[in-house]
């Protein structure tokens, strides 16, 4: 049932180019495939002088991190790619590798090619990559708990870059591809890197984390976009919408995209997403592409070719395909249904692990969910199971409340509104199972893949409890909803007795603008190892005033090679202000 192994996909990012070819682009600069060969090559000396065969690797300029994979590859020896670098994950590495490569940060030293790429010494010839080598090692999302270890042969991936080009291959032609995904993870890892560069389409090194990212990057060449449904449901708040005459297709994975934000995204750019079902384990399985008219939308799924599908004694998805590494049926912790008639069609209908046991109750999380989401008070919901104190679990709800609800909550406060929620599942499942603890969030806190991890939820309900205010405050309550070592959005409560409210302005207050400055590089240096000194402010600019009362979310990234924070603050009224500190040792 096995394809046989597609190596030859493997080395074609060493054939389908030319040397003046264009092979990517790095901050609008055209890189070329013989200077991305000298790069290779860098790497590929440092790696064969580094003692060891396990090589972490870890880089957000994606040629570069490309360069460096395929020299660890063509050493012999397996990268071990973590979803991203900071200090906890890096301490877990700290024993299953021999060395870390590229861009981890202060608190731990990487590896990284000295001197420039000279573009001279690349061999006509590469080594042949062996089918059944244990090259890599991906880990899960930790969607579900701890981030797991999953070690990849390159027969795999081969395999599934051979199925990509094969399916949608003639959707993209030779579109360059640009991602608000990291390539960290197995969906940006295997549509931004390896298939791309086999197929011999030219790759954005920068991510599009802002949109002005994604309207810099989008222009006159034909393009596509990999994202997630965390960043395509947040489209219509961007205001300014990129220049999608020349997109050939979207492409979403993390989790189901909600049906309004794939009418959403045909609106505002003119494609249906084409959804990538998957995991870390078994890579691809199926893909959808949802109807503009939600009304109209299918919600079942295709397999992809050569991925067989079964259903197991539960209802659980099964799995047989050649994007794993043996023969074996994989069970998936997902519960489905097959369509009568249609070979390889299935819908899902959550997952069979979020079935838990309350005082030996069985409650389903997922039916939970489910409920909250019907409910005209809920945008977005999560709940998890919590360890609260003495040993004893209970129920926690994780909510994005609608503007009725936010209303609400204004009028008669939180409790009114945790009443209201816990009567739309009163009747319907059995009281142990009603929250006792509830979150209201401006945006559900996600990874750089867009997954909402257990452990981020379980940090927001472990975080202290703001000291008492005895004066006038003169910072917001701060709320962290995403972070990667490079990017980290942040949900700021501003407060309505603010001391910085206080003349500015009588009868209208609002937030001066060197105080949200002041806020964007003090919150930078709290999470960022920032250089010490502020040299400037660049495009910095103020387009709605923040009020009393007001919650807005702050992205912060921080380009390390340029010394450089940008910051830009926004609410759903659109963005508020914008703007990049310059910064340097002296």
């Amino acid at each position: 049932m096995t394809a046989a192994p597609r190596l030859d996909l493997l080395q074609l990012p060493f054939l389908a180019f030319a040397g003046a070819d264009v092979i990517g682009w790095r901050d609008g600069v055209a890189v070329t495939h013989a200077s991305w060969r000298a790069e290779l090559r860098r790497w590929q000396h440092l790696v064969q002088t580094t003692p060891g065969q396990r090589m972490a690797l870890f880089h957000h300029d994606t040629l570069q991190f490309a360069a460096a994979l395929f020299a660890i590859w063509l050493a012999g020896k397996t990268a071990y790619l973590p979803s991203d670098a900071l200090p906890d994950t890096c301490r877990q590495l700290q024993g299953e590798v021999d060395a870390f490569l590229g861009e981890f940060g202060a608190h731990c030293p990487a590896l990284h090619p000295a001197g420039d790429a000279a573009e001279g010494d690349t061999p006509d010839a590469w080594p042949t990559l062996r089918a059944d080598f244990g090259g890599l090692v991906v880990y899960t999302s930790g969607s579900t708990g701890l981030a797991q270890a999953i070690p990849k042969q390159l027969g795999q991936m081969a395999n599934e870059v051979a199925t990509l080009e094969a399916l949608f291959g003639a959707i993209v032609g030779e579109a360059e591809v640009i991602a608000t995904v990291s390539h960290q993870h197995i969906y940006g890892l295997l549509f931004k890197v390896l298939w791309a560069l086999c197929a011999g389409r030219p790759v954005h090194a920068g991510s599009a984390f802002f949109p002005e990212d994604l309207q810099r990057m989008a222009g006159a060449r034909p393009w596509i976009l990999l994202s997630s449904p965390a960043h395509l449901k947040r489209l219509p708040e961007q205001g300014a919408q990129p220049d999608a005459r020349q997109l050939r297709a979207i492409f979403s994975s993390g989790g189901p995209l909600p049906a309004q934000a794939a009418a959403d995204s045909a609106r505002l750019l003119g494609q249906r997403p084409l959804e990538i079902y998957g995991s870390s384990e078994t890579g691809g399985i199926a893909w959808r592409q949802p109807q503009t008219d939600p009304l109209q939308r299918q919600e079942h799924w295709q397999a992809m070719p050569g991925v067989e599908v079964r259903l197991g004694a539960e209802g659980e998805l099964e799995v047989r395909s050649p994007h794993l590494p043996d023969s074996a049926w994989f069970g998936m912790a997902d519960r489905a249904a097959l369509v009568p008639g249609q070979p390889g069609q299935f819908e899902l209908r959550g997952r069979s692990d979020r079935i838990v046991k309350l005082e030996e109750k069985r409650i389903s999380l997922t039916r939970i969910e489910q409920l909250l989401n019907a409910s005209p008070l809920v945008e977005d919901v999560r709940v998890i199971v919590h360890q609260g104190r003495r040993a004893r679990q209970f129920i926690a709800a994780f909510v994005v409340p609608s503007a009725p609800a936010h209303a609400m909550l204004a009028a008669q406060g939180k409790l009114a509104l945790n009443t209201a929620l816990k009567a739309v599942l009163a009747g319907a499942i059995e009281s142990i199972a009603l929250p006792r603890l509830w979150r209201y969030l401006p945006a559900l806190p996600v990874n750089p893949q867009g997954k909402v991890t257990l452990s981020a939820l379980t940090a927001l309900l472990e975080s202290p409890a703001a000291a008492p205010v005895v004066s006038a405050p003169t910072l917001p309550q701060v709320s962290e909803l995403e972070r990667s070592s490079e990017h980290v959005q942040l949900a700021l409560d501003i407060p309505a007795d603010l001391l910085y409210f206080r003349g500015h302005f009588p009868g209208s207050p609002i937030l001066p603008g060197v105080v949200q400055t002041d806020w964007s590089l003090a919150l930078g240096r709290r999470y960022f190892d920032l250089p010490p000194h502020f040299l400037g402010l660049q495009a910095l600019k103020f387009q709605r005033v923040i009020t009393p009362g007001m919650r807005v979310l702050l992205d912060l990234q921080f380009e390390a090679g340029k010394s450089q924070l940008s910051f830009r603050l926004h609410s759903e009224g659109g963005q508020h202000a914008s703007g990049r500190f310059l910064l340097g040792a002296a």
